[in-house]
């Protein structure tokens, strides 16, 4: 495996080795002690989810607030998707700055989104099946987003506004700027 610190570098892109011949392929999805070499700190993944979405849709973006921030792992293991993630802990030199990866089954790579990161994603195929290890649990009390279309963060969903398909939830979260609840990037979420 390959790990791509990328331009805010807490997120980290995960490259598998694929081994293939004319029976199909192998390769690992995910190793403990790699993942958390590459890292540098421990991430216990307790839970596993996973989504299927019809082009169009964007799903995001969405975060945990603490005790129950949640790192991500994610992937696509059908179709392709742009992947997002935003740094919102406060104090951070790239606080409001965001990261995109292009994951697809073709590519097989994945993308590591610590705590203190709204993520999110939009289909770019007819579907997508999007796969993701949290290490924490679901706390819906504690859910919390940004709205996708935000002005002062600009990203580039690839796709024109009027062809995104997203909840109602999503369509009404709040901008950065009036987010109630931060995190704080002298705090570590891990301990």
């Amino acid at each position: 495996m390959e790990f791509i610190h990328q331009t805010i570098p807490e997120v980290v892109l995960v490259k598998p080795k694929v081994f293939g011949d004319d029976r199909g392929y192998f390769f690992e999805t995910f190793r403990q002690d790699k993942f958390e070499e590459a890292v540098g700190y421990k991430v216990n993944f307790c839970q596993d989810n996973e989504s299927k979405s019809i082009k169009g849709v964007l799903r995001g973006l969405h975060f945990q607030l603490p005790p129950f921030a949640q790192s991500k792992l994610v992937r696509v293991i059908e179709g392709k998707v742009l992947d997002v993630a935003v740094d919102i802990r406060r104090g951070s030199p790239t606080f409001g700055q965001y990261v995109t990866a292009e994951l697809s089954a073709e590519n097989k790579h994945q993308l590591f989104v610590p705590r203190g990161f709204a993520h999110g994603f939009v289909v770019l195929s007819e579907s997508a099946v999007f796969t993701y290890k949290v290490d924490n649990y679901y706390a819906p009390n504690h859910d919390a987003g940004l709205v996708f279309n935000d002005p002062s963060l600009a990203i580039d969903w690839i796709l024109p506004e009027a062809d995104l398909i997203l909840s109602e939830k999503d369509l009404h979260q709040p901008v950065l700027r009036d987010l109630a609840d931060c995190f704080d990037y002298d705090v570590n979420y891990y301990e």
